[in-house]
């Protein structure tokens, strides 16, 4: 069931065109990546997904409901995170996220507060202002903050931003459990691809403000045809290089470590080939296609 749906999203400032028509949906459950270059249009997008600002034509609907319409109503389950946006600096995490569960309906705030000090790790620094915060400890406020609503659809920019890898490990399967427990909806912007290939059920790509891809990781990584191979030769060399030469295959070699593309579905016949010649190797190495893959073969990183 979709519980998002944007049907022909243009944005323009003056003869800029931000966004160029794109329709998606979100469903019920469904963690969504958003992914393009900086100036893509991917901010744009999410300010318009909680109406701060107006799109040009189109429409955005949560739950069967315009949000031009029923801004209010919808954003009482809809909630947001950046590592950019700022919270009130001169107060503390404690008064922040007290003051901020204030614009919510929430049934019993006090335990919903210390549950999501419990979930975010906040004990050591609630009593901190946020101008004392490390860029790890906000990272984590943010999120904290996004979750005082019992949200329904999450909307994320880059949430493990600034995190050590243990703590962006924790949100990671943080998000992926509350997914699996009350079926929230998570749309999340990141530049961490293996990240997005891990906790993600689906990916757009935007690029000068038009979705030119939308599919599942693993479809999009698959789509690239070239795999890497990586051979330490032990002995003589020349023999691979006869090979790769013959093969027309493209390769780099430093010092006795060989880096060669091979179409994914030689590889099988190309190690046949180097074991036929004689060509003994001490490693081997298989690197398949894989998100981060796709992105810049397409963008053109």
């Amino acid at each position: 069931m979709d519980i998002l749906e944007v049907k022909n999203l243009t944005k323009k400032f003056g003869n800029f065109t931000a966004l160029d028509n794109i329709s998606f949906s979100l469903q019920e459950g469904e963690i969504l990546g958003f992914l393009g270059q900086n100036g893509a249009g991917k901010t744009t997008t999410i300010q318009m997904l909680l109406g701060v600002l107006k799109p040009t034509s189109g429409s955005i609907s949560y739950f069967g409901k315009d949000i031009m319409l029923h801004r209010e109503e919808i954003l009482e389950n809809v909630n947001f995170s950046s590592t950019y946006t700022n919270l009130m600096w001169w107060l503390s995490v404690r008064e922040n996220l007290h003051y901020l569960s204030y614009l919510y309906e929430i049934p019993d705030r006090k335990q919903r507060f210390n549950k999501i000090v419990e979930l975010f790790r906040l004990h050591d620094i609630l009593n901190l202002e946020i101008e004392q915060l490390s860029a790890g400890q906000l990272t984590r406020v943010n999120l904290a903050k996004a979750f005082l609503n019992f949200p329904k659809i999450l909307l994320l920019d880059e949430p493990t931003a600034s995190l050590d890898p243990e703590v962006a490990a924790y949100i990671r399967s943080f998000l992926l459990e509350e997914r699996k427990k009350f079926g929230v909806s998570i749309i999340i912007t990141s530049h961490n691809m293996a990240e997005i290939e891990e906790i993600c059920d689906r990916v757009i790509v935007i690029q000068s403000g038009k979705i030119i891809a939308n599919d599942t990781p693993h479809h999009l990584a698959k789509s690239i045809h070239l795999s890497h191979i990586e051979l330490l030769v032990s002995s003589n060399e020349e023999p691979l290089i006869e090979l790769l030469e013959n093969k027309k295959l493209s390769y780099k070699k430093q010092r006795k470590l060989f880096t060669i593309e091979v179409p994914t579905l030689h590889i099988a016949t190309f190690l046949q080939d180097v074991s036929k010649k004689g060509i003994i190797y001490d490693e081997l190495g298989i690197k398949k296609p894989t998100l981060e893959d796709f992105f810049l073969s397409t963008i053109g990183g």
